[in-house]
């Protein structure tokens, strides 16, 4: 990056060592040789040239409002000017910096480094009230301009953040950085590769399952040739010595989970969306894609390139088990109503799928759906949408880090959901009824009230898993299989039938 190019942009997810570059590169540019021997890097600079830094940081503090952020920018500027040496009097932030580059150039004879660390956390901790996002993306926009404004001054500039805005509202007065968020050269330059926990980690692996930590912090991806592990999870395993959602409960935006529901997007769906390129590199205060969204943000992240004629489609999913189960508990309490019993719930649901008990496992749904307040519903019509029952089912299965797999594609058709445990294949099938007494007329031997006895159902949902063989593309692992199919009541919100069968 240095020795190719000026001007760059990266994005990746919260505490994924963005800040932690940019120190490094801080050092560097400043020729600090002790902090480098003995590593890579140390034959392959030239410690005698030193650049002067400036280094802004948006990420500690809440500014309120552009004015407390000019204030905020003053000070930082002020901080850097005050420790070379440099006056600077101007009144307005954008002037300071661009008269600052200016001196420093001039007083060291060295073009300076401009390093923006979470440039875009301003306008983030804004958006649920979109006004005040916007006065915080415009500021940005006239201060990052000063940088293209001072090009002559400039030997290198790295800005960093969690988020892409558009190059139109954010970025139009910077519009030479080039974005290296997707360049599978750089696809590993934060985050810890396998390398990484065989060389330098080796020490602190012993005692712990190599497999699990794969599956629990490994799989982000960024177009690259190997997949990377969230490097704060890492850290406190080893200072642990557990595994937990460490990443995740340092600050789950509950804004986010708001936005899934407020958009009907499935928890389901979440593990198989389709994304176009442009729709998934940059969003903005008024115009947020879901998948840009969760894909910035790290809670998806890229399972597979699709070139479709001249367009470019990414295979989204979750990246590993601590995001898929802990963004499915948060995802569930938001569709339930975060009913008192929800946490019991989930805990038999385990036990009861160990055991095969299927007259138990109809008995906890009918239970947990009857548990979501009446209230809930009047406040809510997230329930009216057709995914919202297998939304709940799959982030039951999904919340205790089951494996679990949506749409699963065969040559008969799509399966609704898939679930392998305890060396069974349970096979769902659902179905969404519009109203109790028309969709029983089928089924005379039914009582004319209340929930029909287990195995008892008009059908659709079983006779579609048998009639479409999907049993057949699990034949190999040589395993029960057991079909399950589960017909729901619009009208009375709880299931009308549950049937099951060994296929």
């Amino acid at each position: 990056m240095v020795e190719d190019g000026k001007h760059y942009f990266l994005s990746r997810p919260r505490r994924f060592g963005k800040s932690l570059f940019l120190d490094t590169l801080k050092e560097l540019f400043e020729g600090n040789e002790p902090l480098f021997e003995g590593l890579s890097i140390h034959d392959h600079w030239d410690w005698s040239v030193r650049h002067p830094v400036v280094r802004l940081d948006f990420g500690s503090g809440r500014p309120q409002g552009p004015d407390g952020l000019q204030a905020d920018t003053i000070a930082q500027l002020d901080t850097i000017a005050s420790a070379a040496g440099v006056e600077v009097r101007y009144d307005s932030a954008e002037a300071r910096f661009r008269h600052l580059l200016q001196a420093l150039h001039e007083r060291s004879g060295r073009r300076v480094a401009v390093l923006v660390d979470e440039y875009d956390k301003p306008i983030l901790d804004a958006l649920e009230t979109p006004a005040a996002a916007r006065a915080n993306r415009d500021y940005l926009h006239g201060l990052y301009s000063t940088i293209k404004s001072s090009d002559a001054h400039v030997r290198f500039t790295l800005l960093t953040g969690v988020s892409k805005f558009s190059k139109v509202s954010l970025f139009s007065g910077l519009n030479n950085l080039n974005d290296v968020t997707l360049d599978p050269r750089f696809s590993a330059v934060c985050g810890y590769t396998e390398a990484d926990l065989d060389t330098v980690f080796a020490p602190e692996l012993p005692g712990l399952d190599r497999d699990a930590l794969r599956d629990w912090y490994n799989g982000y991806g960024w177009l690259g040739d190997e997949r990377v592990y969230n490097p704060f999870d890492i850290l406190l395993l080893f200072d642990r010595r557990q595994f937990d959602a460490w990443w995740f409960e340092t600050g789950t935006p509950s804004f986010l989970v708001d936005l899934l529901a407020r958009r009907r997007i499935g928890s389901a769906s979440l593990d198989n969306l389709l994304s176009q390129s442009d729709l998934l590199s940059t969003f903005d205060v008024d115009d947020i894609a879901t998948e840009a969204l969760l894909f910035q943000t790290g809670y998806l992240t890229i399972h597979g390139a699709e070139p479709r004629g001249g367009t470019m489609y990414y295979r989204l999913g979750y990246p590993n088990r601590e995001v898929r189960q802990s963004l499915n508990e948060s995802l569930l309490r938001r569709l339930t109503g975060r009913p008192a019993s929800l946490t019991e719930h989930t805990a038999r649901l385990y036990d009861l799928l160990q055991a095969n008990d299927f007259a138990g496992l109809e008995a906890l749904f009918r239970a947990l759906f009857a548990s979501i307040p009446y209230e809930w519903h009047t406040r809510n019509d997230i329930a009216r949408y057709e995914g919202y029952y297998a939304s709940v089912f799959y982030s039951c299965f999904a919340a205790l880090g089951l494996d679990v797999t949506v749409e699963d594609s065969s040559s008969h058709g799509r399966l609704d959901m898939a679930v392998r445990f305890n060396g069974n294949v349970y096979l769902f099938e659902f179905k969404v009824l519009d109203g109790a007494a028309g969709e029983r007329a089928s089924a005379p031997d039914e009582a004319a009230e209340g929930p029909p006895a287990s195995g008892r159902s008009g059908g659709r949902a079983m006779a579609q898993l048998k009639r479409r063989g999907y049993a057949d593309k699990y034949r190999h692992l040589d395993q029960p299989i057991h079909l399950v199919a589960v017909e729901v009541d619009r009208e009375t919100r709880n299931l009308a039938s549950w049937e099951v069968e060994r296929a």
